[in-house]
């Protein structure tokens, strides 16, 4: 099964240096909208069976023209929403920098509990739940591999990707998840791939649209010794 984990577009928190966080009505910037329209080709000919989104507006929007093309229904998932942040929500990032917080949030993430809000570790448990559990559910309905789409936050990408590379949530701080960036994560009954991280060009690779492993290959889960064979 094979996830593309798409930032929202470009919002007007963006733009504003402020911390958004689960603040409704918070709407894509000019940018963002652009970026929305353009996901149509960026993913064009990909075979994307499913999209599963945040429950916040910012991802709704950008997902609208997709979901309009494909004729999918999203589906919501508030394991998929934005890092509650508590006190800190709405505030300018200007002002957060100040706070004792912001360098455990920098250097020890995982230690990292927002006042009156949750933690990064909680945030990673449940994102990386839902990706998975939503793996299996498409698997079961589909009787195969299918590529899908999960239209979610930065700091959610970025805690999915540590998981996937098999890094210490500390250290998901070296992970970019830029607005409507895409990384894409491949998952085996052994292990993840890590295919693309904090993706923004034209297209994704043609690699994508290959079909899957046969049923009961045995070495669909491993690693290509040497490098890929391309």
């Amino acid at each position: 099964m094979t996830v593309i984990l798409l930032r929202h577009g470009r919002s007007t928190s963006n733009t504003a240096h402020t911390l958004a966080g689960r603040t409704e009505g918070v709407e894509l910037d000019d940018k963002g909208r652009d970026q929305a329209g353009a996901l149509v080709d960026r993913v064009k000919g990909l075979p994307i069976k499913a999209l599963v989104r945040s429950p916040l507006l910012r991802c709704r929007l950008t997902l609208e023209p997709l979901a309009a093309e494909l004729e999918l229904e999203p589906v919501v998932d508030d394991r998929l929403a934005e890092v509650d942040y508590g006190q800190w929500t709405g505030r300018a990032l200007k002002d957060l920098v100040k706070e004792p917080l912001w360098a455990v949030v920098q250097q020890q993430p995982s230690a990292a509990v927002f006042p009156d809000g949750e933690g990064l570790a909680q945030v990673q448990a449940r994102a990386v739940a839902a990706v998975r559990e939503h793996d299996r559910r498409l698997a079961d309905e589909h009787g195969h591999d299918v590529l899908w789409i999960a239209c979610t936050h930065g700091d959610v990408i970025k805690a999915v990707v540590a998981d996937a590379l098999g890094a210490h949530l500390d250290s998901f701080q070296r992970i970019t998840a830029d607005p409507a960036s895409m990384s894409v994560i491949r998952y085996t009954p052994f292990r993840p791939f890590v295919v693309h991280v904090n993706h923004t060009g034209a297209e994704l690779a043609s690699a994508l649209s290959a079909p899957p492993p046969a049923e009961g290959d045995k070495a669909a889960g491993d690693a290509v010794v040497g490098g890929t064979t391309d």
